[in-house]
């Protein structure tokens, strides 16, 4: 067993967290990754950048709007807490919509080149969440087993009781910290898994948009399959919680939109730009 320390230090006001890295750093290698792959294809990249400013603003409040309508608080908008996945993904795609709209691009064509750059930015981004021990799973003794005694929250009984609602744990003093599973750590394995899956499709001879829904197949199975080691208490479908439930939603329209991209046409192009070479690949 290991016992996490936070990553967080105190610059004068501000503070400095491994979470907020990890956010900057993520949306900078989605930016790269996908700059480059539109560059490589032959398509101008220059709409990257307002992208990646919607990704940011519209992944922030899509996080907290969800993470409110989760809880049933409002105000919960405001507080420091609370920034979930599915939501920031659904609220950074329907800003960077909005732009790939504005800028007259197409959102297939777009969100094809994207694709391996978002798997390789949540697979950053989860290191964050354990940095700062949030997101952790249930109880757990193996040998890659975390304790997170300064946690957000701490993985204490009373916490795992009262604010999970697991159950099994009534025999222990409320305030013992427990081991558990670093979940965060196996959604940044699976997250680079995904990016290499990605990463070596890119080059696939299906329509614009083909390997969109393979990421989507690929993040929706990640998502369902790590719910089930998570320390949560929205568990409302059975045994499946919200998260799994939106995840069954994602793998079906990316199965759906493969299909629909599977093959080219005049009206669905493959994904190089008219009299564009393909380059080699890094």
């Amino acid at each position: 067993m290991t016992t996490h320390i936070p990553f967080a230090y105190d610059v004068g006001p501000l503070q400095i967290t491994g979470f907020g890295i990890a956010m900057l750093l993520g949306f900078v290698i989605a930016q790269m990754a996908s700059s480059e792959e539109l560059s490589r294809r032959g398509w101008d990249a220059e709409i990257m950048g307002d992208m990646t400013v919607a990704a940011v603003i519209g992944g922030l409040l899509g996080a907290k709007i969800y993470y409110a309508i989760l809880i049933g608080d409002p105000g919960a908008v405001f507080s420091r807490a609370g920034f979930v996945f599915w939501g920031g993904l659904m609220g950074g795609m329907v800003a960077c919509a909005g732009v790939i709209y504005y800028k007259k691009q197409t959102f297939a064509n777009i969100s094809d080149a994207v694709a391996p750059g978002l798997a390789a930015a949540y697979a950053v981004g989860r290191t964050g969440c354990f940095a700062v021990g949030d997101d952790y799973g249930t109880p757990w003794n193996g040998f890659l087993a975390v304790a997170f005694p300064d946690g957000a929250p701490p993985s204490t009984v009373a916490n795992l009781t009262q604010q999970f609602g697991l159950s099994g744990l009534g025999d222990l003093p409320g305030s013992q910290v427990l081991s558990v599973h670093p979940t965060q750590l196996y959604e940044t394995a699976m997250g680079m898994a995904m990016f290499a899956i990605l990463w070596r499709l890119r080059d696939h001879k299906h329509a614009q948009g083909w390997l969109f829904g393979v990421y989507c197949v690929l993040q929706g199975s990640e998502r369902f399959i790590i719910e089930f080691f998570r320390a949560k208490d929205d568990r409302i479908f059975g045994a499946l919680t919200v998260a799994q439930v939106i995840a069954l939603g994602f793998i079906t329209l990316g199965l759906v939109w493969m299909q629909m991209r599977a093959q080219t046409s005049p009206t669905r192009p493959g994904i190089m730009a008219p009299g564009a070479a393909a380059t080699p690949r890094g």
